[in-house]
């Protein structure tokens, strides 16, 4: 199958015809769809499919006990009403790319996997990479078995609703042992190529980052007869607090968003009894980050002091800085710059984004290729690649493969 085609029978599953986004969420139908065209793809090609203890699904050329194996691939789930790139390109391409160096009568010295890790976007329990981190020894499954959604579900009950063991969950250092570099392709999530006219790339780092829960906790009222100098409305540091974040994060050029809220008891007659915010914060090194996060923490405290309301601040997640290791960087680059007889003629940027990559670095050789996303737009129904450029990076990930797989 040609990326055309492939990226075509993908497209619509998990599609919301409201938003026009992705409503692909870990162990849900839309996830079980995607998990099948995976599992077809794979089987369409001769590879040995199999899914591991901890739900992620590998399709493999060449024997997995052989060691040294080269893996490239990504996730297929999305955040919600996300765009149709963020994952799925590098799943996609990951096939096309062994389509074309099957083309090339390529001659594998190493064997090759294609990966679709679980849960990356953490859409629906809340935790970023639950795949990749229960693999890599970063998530426990006592910690993993408490991971609750917004209806209620834990993470075991809906695993074993879609068939898996959430008993056999935890570290896979055997199969991680297997490995000897992880490259995944991804749509870039920002407008560095698109400025640099460039239409693949090669990560550096993955800037450290995180999630905090803002618990704003006052007291549920009537919102026609309360005076407003008798209430306890924990809207209202909230509030205070969302515009907090704005300023630190420009003062220290870094990123730093209000993007999920949660209000009790949620009645447009009811003054609110508890807000809980989640705060995503961003920068290009640890004490930058520190520093926002802390401006944050003290603002919505003196707010919140000043209206009488309780606060709460859990870190629900965080991800320290990501180095890629640097002979692979420089190797892909090597690679992709041959032509021109130069080392490194590929752009090579930082992310603010998370990803597998970043999680599985402290354990086995990872890089990343960005693929140009003309807008930088991502996490939106808007996020968009040419098609051109898609097929550049299967290009470019194929020559990856063969220099690092092949003879």
């Amino acid at each position: 199958m040609t990326f055309h085609s492939m990226w075509a029978e993908l497209l619509p599953i998990g599609r919301s015809s409201a938003s026009g986004g992705y409503r692909r969420y870990a162990w849900t139908a839309a996830d079980t769809d995607c998990r099948a065209w995976f599992r077809g793809q794979a089987e369409a090609r001769g590879l040995t499919y199999e899914v591991d203890r901890n739900g992620n699904q590998w399709a493999w050329l060449g024997d997995p006990a052989a060691g040294d194996a080269v893996v490239t691939g990504s996730h297929l789930d999305s955040v919600p009403d996300g765009g149709a790139f963020d994952g799925p390109l590098g799943v996609v391409s990951s096939f096309a790319a062994l389509d074309e160096l099957r083309a090339r009568r390529a001659e594998f010295t190493k064997p090759l996997a294609l990966v679709n890790f679980g849960d990356e976007e953490g859409a629906r329990f809340g935790l970023a990479c639950v795949g990749s981190r229960l693999t890599a020894g970063r998530l426990t499954m006592e910690q993993a078995h408490r991971l609750t959604d917004g209806e209620g579900v834990t993470l075991p009950q809906a695993m074993e609703a879609a068939g898996h063991d959430p008993d056999a969950i935890g570290p896979d250092p055997e199969r991680l042992s297997r490995i000897g570099a992880f490259v995944e392709l991804h749509v870039e999530q920002g407008r560095a190529l698109d400025l640099s006219g460039d239409r693949v790339g090669v990560a550096s780092a993955i800037w450290p980052h995180g999630r905090w829960r803002f618990d704003f906790r006052g007291e549920a009222n009537h919102a026609g007869t309360t005076r407003l100098e008798d209430r306890r409305d924990p809207m209202l540091p909230y509030a205070e607090t969302v515009l907090a974040a704005r300023r630190e994060a420009r003062l220290a050029g870094a990123v730093a968003t209000f993007g999920k809220i949660s209000v009790e008891p949620n009645g447009v007659n009811a003054i609110p009894s508890l807000v809980r915010g989640w705060l995503d914060s961003r920068a290009a090194d640890q004490a930058t980050l520190d520093t926002v996060v802390d401006g944050v923490e003290r603002a919505a405290r003196d707010h919140a002091a000043a209206h009488g309301i309780d606060l709460d601040v859990v870190r629900e997640s965080f991800t320290p800085v990501v180095e890629f290791d640097h002979a692979l960087r420089d190797e892909l680059a090597r690679i992709l710059g041959k032509d021109s007889g130069a080392r490194l003629t590929v752009p090579v940027l930082g992310t603010g984004a998370g990803h597998d990559a970043g999680i599985l670095s402290d354990r086995i050789p990872t890089a990343m290729l960005f693929v140009r996303n003309p807008t930088g737009v991502s996490h939106s129904p808007a996020e968009f690649a040419a098609e051109d450029d898609c097929v550049a990076g299967v290009h470019a990930l194929a020559d990856v493969l063969e220099g690092l797989a092949c003879r």
